[in-house]
């Protein structure tokens, strides 16, 4: 990471505002912080009159209109990591030079996650050839549309549940289920399919029926019919098993992750 590099933050709310800049410091301490902007009005106006910032954290939906109108409208270049409620943004986000996508409640791990991917960018781009095909592997997975936790919803509580905490995602009986390292279960609103997208590539889909954690993966070992019979760091009852037509991809994701 360049030394002193310009930080600017654009969120209508300005406790978060606080508590992205407070986590952003946490992760990289020699980073500037140049300027907390709240509100389309004031992002044009900073933006009309400094040239100099290196990188942006924003929100998408500020009390005054969407932050991609600040954007398109200075032809921003400025690398953008977006830090947002809503999961319905992705391809706006790519248009604007978004190279992550965070969704709130965003976590330190996944702030150093993004920080980590601009300084990838920033290496590649300053060396005289650059890797054009890891640079596009680089800008697909910024705008995967990460989580890093559930919502998990008893009586009148709503509890955030780590995806670090998570050992299995699953479907029975048509319900969601999170099944936790502490081998507690928790009921979601989620189906499969937006949380295979919100959790991948940390998350596996073995079947239909089962995401697995990377770190809930044991071991593997060869079934009939060339499937994969996934063993657990945790005891479950069932067997996970992972069809022919995906062994292959199963085995790199263990070797990657």
């Amino acid at each position: 990471m360049q030394p002193d590099m310009k930080v600017v933050i654009i969120e209508d709310e300005r406790v978060t505002a606080k508590d992205l800049k407070r986590t952003i410091l946490a992760v990289e301490p020699d980073i500037n912080i140049a300027a907390m902007l709240h509100s389309v009005e004031e992002a044009l106006a900073y933006f009309n009159e400094h040239d100099d910032t290196d990188l942006i954290f924003s929100d998408i939906q500020l009390g005054d209109g969407l932050s991609f109108e600040v954007l398109r409208k200075i032809n921003n270049l400025t690398p953008v990591i977006f830090c947002t409620a809503y999961n319905t943004y992705f391809a706006e986000a790519f248009e604007v030079a978004g190279i992550d996508y965070l969704l709130k409640p965003f976590t330190k791990t996944a702030v150093e996650k993004a920080l980590g991917k601009y300084a990838n960018l920033e290496k590649k781009f300053s060396q005289g050839k650059p890797d054009y095909k890891a640079l596009l592997g680089l800008l697909e997975t910024g705008i995967a549309p990460r989580k890093n936790a559930v919502i998990v919803r008893q009586r009148d509580k709503i509890i955030p549940l780590e995806a670090a905490d998570i050992a299995l995602l699953y479907v029975e009986n048509g319900c969601s289920f999170a099944y936790t390292f502490s081998k507690e279960k928790f009921i979601l609103s989620e189906n499969l399919e937006d949380l295979e997208l919100s959790f991948s590539p940390s998350f596996f889909r073995a079947n239909r029926q089962y995401l697995i954690n990377r770190k809930a993966v044991k071991d593997a070992s060869h079934h009939f019919n060339r499937k994969i019979i996934v063993n657990l760091t945790i005891p479950f009852n069932d067997q996970i098993l992972v069809g022919k037509l995906k062994a292959t991809a199963f085995v790199d994701w263990l070797a990657q992750y």
